[in-house]
């Protein structure tokens, strides 16, 4: 599947920000300090990403739901 591939629902980042395709996803992760990167749940999300962007088919789903787990965790910290 190309990068391209939208979620079938949005991946919301803010009260105004929307995540709708893999692109941009990997893009969001991209402008992440290096630091942030590479802990774990960031890591998840690029490799799951990588699969949906690879395989397609459940792989956008798992992408979708590992975005939005690297940044509930995100906000725990924060």
């Amino acid at each position: 599947m190309p990068w391209s591939t939208a979620f079938d629902d949005p991946v919301p980042v803010s009260s105004r920000h929307q995540l709708l395709t893999l692109q941009q996803a990997a893009d969001y992760i991209m402008q992440l300090p290096e630091d942030a990167q590479r802990e774990a749940h960031w890591q998840t999300a690029i490799e799951t990403l990588i699969k949906a962007a690879e395989t397609g088919g459940g792989w956008v789903m798992f992408a979708r739901i590992a975005m939005l787990r690297a940044l509930n965790a995100r906000g725990r910290r924060g």
